[in-house]
């Protein structure tokens, strides 16, 4: 992403929520004395300071349903409270980052020009993949329904991208390089891949691999006490599919690395992608059993 546009979205935020919610806690970068908010240096990149929360902590893993309550209540916090910001305002930092017909599109490309012996050994997986496209074809309908509409959305809601105070309460988002006009099925949907397993897409014991159930009520409880009031009823009618949409996304994109050498994520150990693609599938099916469909 262009670290400007980055720049200028962030602006673009803080200034509104400094005029119509000056209560709210968002971090934007300190200026510099000529009122930078962001510092190019030759040869070295761009550079910028953040203010630092005092008695703020972040968690790397969700290890209390407590925990995805609040972080699920604090990315809908974020995205309610931008709500009243023009979205032509807000500039794309990552082109088609979340377009599930793309990552679909680039999986058929890999299966057709990858690596002739991944794919080979890969089949089942590709199979696999295929069968659910299914996910695909109601994704493309949901775009073409005015209803669906583009907010403010995070785009990576890891636990980690959330400040906490030492009691567990949430005091703000951070990481906003990845804000940008987004669907709310992101947002949840990556809560949903990231909160309800005990593990990671790194585990490879896929036995491993479940769908807490708590800590699901707990994201859609904490996440809809904020998002209900906007939400319209056709988007309330897909927050069963916003979970299946990004872990079957992210299967993909995993799967599509592996059949095309691990260009894009990279890999410590062969089959590295391949490993990731499959831990997905399996929490994939595991949420849609969860949910009934």
């Amino acid at each position: 992403p262009n670290p400007r546009t980055i720049e200028q979205n962030i602006r673009v935020m803080g200034e509104y929520l400094a005029s119509r919610h000056p209560e709210y806690l968002f971090t934007r970068p300190i200026r510099t004395i000529k009122g930078e908010e962001m510092v190019e240096k030759e040869g070295l990149g761009f550079f910028r300071i953040f203010p630092f929360i005092a008695g703020s902590v972040t968690h790397d893993v969700v290890s209390d349903p407590r925990l995805a309550f609040e972080a699920a209540r604090a990315f809908g916090r974020f995205t309610r409270t931008l709500a009243g910001l023009p979205m032509e305002q807000l500039q794309t930092t990552l082109e088609a980052f979340h377009d599930l017909s793309l990552r679909y599109h680039q999986f058929t490309e890999a299966v057709e020009k990858g690596n002739p012996d991944r794919i080979k050994e890969s089949a089942y997986l590709i199979d696999q993949a295929k069968e659910l496209s299914f996910l695909v074809n109601r994704y493309r309908s949901i775009r073409q329904d005015p209803a669906f509409v583009l907010r403010p959305t995070h785009h990576d809601t890891k636990i980690s991208n959330v400040l906490f105070d030492p009691q567990g309460q949430a005091l703000c988002v951070i990481d906003l390089d990845t804000v940008m006009p987004g669907y709310f099925i992101s947002d949840l949907g990556d809560m949903m891949r990231t909160y309800l397993s005990p593990v990671s897409e790194e585990e490879q014991n896929f036995s491993r691999i479940e769908v807490r159930e708590e800590y699901k009520a707990a994201v859609l409880e904490g996440y809809l006490s904020e998002m209900k009031p906007v939400l319209s009823t056709t988007e309330l009618d897909l927050v069963s599919f916003a979970g299946p949409y990004i872990i079957y996304m992210q299967a993909l994109r995993f799967l599509t690395d592996h059949l095309n050498n691990d260009r894009y994520y990279g890999a410590t150990y062969e089959g590295h992608n391949k490993l990731r693609a499959e831990n997905q599938l399996v929490l994939l099916e595991k949420v849609l059993g969860s949910d009934g469909q």
